[in-house]
């Protein structure tokens, strides 16, 4: 059998295991497109329909229980339903879930994570991880009064304009002299295009021909320390460094984008790689599981908002930093404790340890990727370093572990990437192990 005819014996029989979800799929798409308000959500033949999470499993329509490695694309990093943020929630929502005016727990919030970021003196709270990134890229251009900003290749920030710029490109649209930008939906206008320069991931030579060229139009750089779309592939040190001097050279604001690899230590990326940026755009963990988002950074750069001081840019939110999410937010952030990082990190060299073994065991090329509690596959013999190496990677075999992962019972990233909890031990670690190993073999 070829690969892709594997991947279809997968495929058929997920199907046959979930004929509730497929029943919902089809109503679904009677008032939403694709079924569902989120791209991420849907996967071929159809995604299975969750109704319940608890602690490390969720639960479909069908009634299987899955080993859930997704959780919620990493935000969930103490589980489904924990106890305190369910409380949290709940003793918030008895007295309100919004207001017109400020709350304590905003205050609360924003002291727990100014004290823990190297990068924050001031923070502000948004509904998403788009919004944040959005409006650190404003800050920087009212900052330096530059209109451009840079990219990297295959980085992923949100949803804005700005952003939607060489995301996710094939293979074949990739010019082969070096990154371009190419629009990620039809639509975009020009104008976008030309206002986005496009680097290589770990590629310090051609990022300082770049950034030197276009200094002066240059308002900022915006990255993420760990990429998530390369399978958590964290930067070099010394290219992150050298993109760290070279930007405070230049005059153009650094933004970490930190909205996943916020949890990879108390202080995120940053702290853990030992490189500070100017600004950093945050979501996932901080909401307990609910809307979150948030961006910070030095001073000088966050009284930009500061109303007593004239605001020249003004920032509104209707739910931006509502009291429910801060609630659960500082509910989780206290559970994160030095001692928490340290066990989930370890666990996740522990797992990408025990998943290179698997797959050399059944002479498979594949890498690895990952830091702290993260961990992508990639079935590849060339080494990942930026995206050109991901997209070079047999995809169909990805897939195939997705699916086959799925009929085990365990739930991952469509993209073969995953992330621990606070509840991840060496059983749900192992377990994942296994299922991988009875997967493989059916592939190979």
């Amino acid at each position: 059998m070829t690969t892709q005819q594997k991947l279809q014996h997968e495929i058929d029989q997920f199907a046959a295991s979930t004929p509730v979800s497929a029943q919902k799929q089809a109503d679904a798409e009677r008032y939403l497109p694709g079924g569902s308000s989120r791209g991420t959500a849907f996967f071929a033949p159809h995604p299975h329909f969750i109704e319940r999470g608890e602690g490390h499993y969720v639960q479909d329509a069908d009634g299987s229980r899955l080993l859930d490695f997704m959780i919620n694309a990493t935000s969930l990093i103490l589980g489904h339903a924990h106890p305190d943020v369910t409380r949290a929630i709940q003793e918030q929502a008895a007295r309100g879930a919004a207001f017109t005016g400020p709350t304590d727990a905003q205050v609360r919030m924003a002291k727990i994570l100014t004290e823990r970021v190297p990068s924050v003196d001031l923070i502000r709270f948004t509904n998403s991880g788009t919004e944040g990134t959005m409006m650190a890229i404003r800050a920087a251009r009212a900052f330096t009064g530059r209109e451009k900003i840079a990219k990297f290749e295959g980085g992923y920030h949100g949803a804005h304009e700005y952003v939607s710029v060489s995301v996710r490109p094939p293979l074949e649209k990739l010019d082969p002299s070096g990154p371009t930008p190419i629009a990620e939906h039809p639509g975009l206008p020009q104008s976008i295009l030309d206002q986005v320069i496009v680097l290589p991931y770990n590629d310090l030579d051609w990022c300082e021909r770049v950034l030197r060229e276009n200094a002066s139009e240059l308002a900022c750089l915006i990255m993420e320390p760990v990429v998530s779309s390369f399978g958590y592939l964290p930067g070099d040190v010394e290219f992150l460094q050298g993109l760290r001097d070279l930007t405070a050279e230049l005059g153009i604001v650094l933004i970490y984008d930190e909205v996943q690899s916020f949890r990879i230590a108390p202080g995120g990326a940053q702290e853990a790689l030992g490189v500070i940026p100017d600004m950093t755009s945050f979501g996932k963990i901080i909401g307990g599981g609910t809307p979150v988002g948030a961006f910070g950074g030095r001073a000088e750069l966050m009284e930009l908002f500061d109303p007593t001081k004239g605001a020249p840019i003004a920032h509104a939110g209707t739910f931006n930093a509502n009291p429910v999410t801060m609630a659960a937010g500082e509910a989780v952030m206290n559970h994160l404790t030095p001692d928490v990082y340290e066990r989930m990190n370890a666990l996740g060299e522990e797992l990408r340890a025990k998943l290179r073994a698997v797959f050399d065991e059944f002479e498979m090329p594949t890498q690895i990727t990952g830091i702290g509690s993260l961990f992508g596959i990639h079935f590849t013999s060339e080494e990942i370093r930026d995206y050109r190496d991901v997209v070079r990677a047999d995809q169909t075999m990805r897939r195939a572990l997705f699916m086959g992962l799925l009929n085990e019972g365990v739930l991952l990233q469509s993209g073969a990437a995953g992330a621990m909890t606070s509840l991840t031990t060496e059983t749900e670690i192992d377990a994942l192990v296994d299922a991988t190993r009875r997967v493989t073999q059916r592939l190979k």
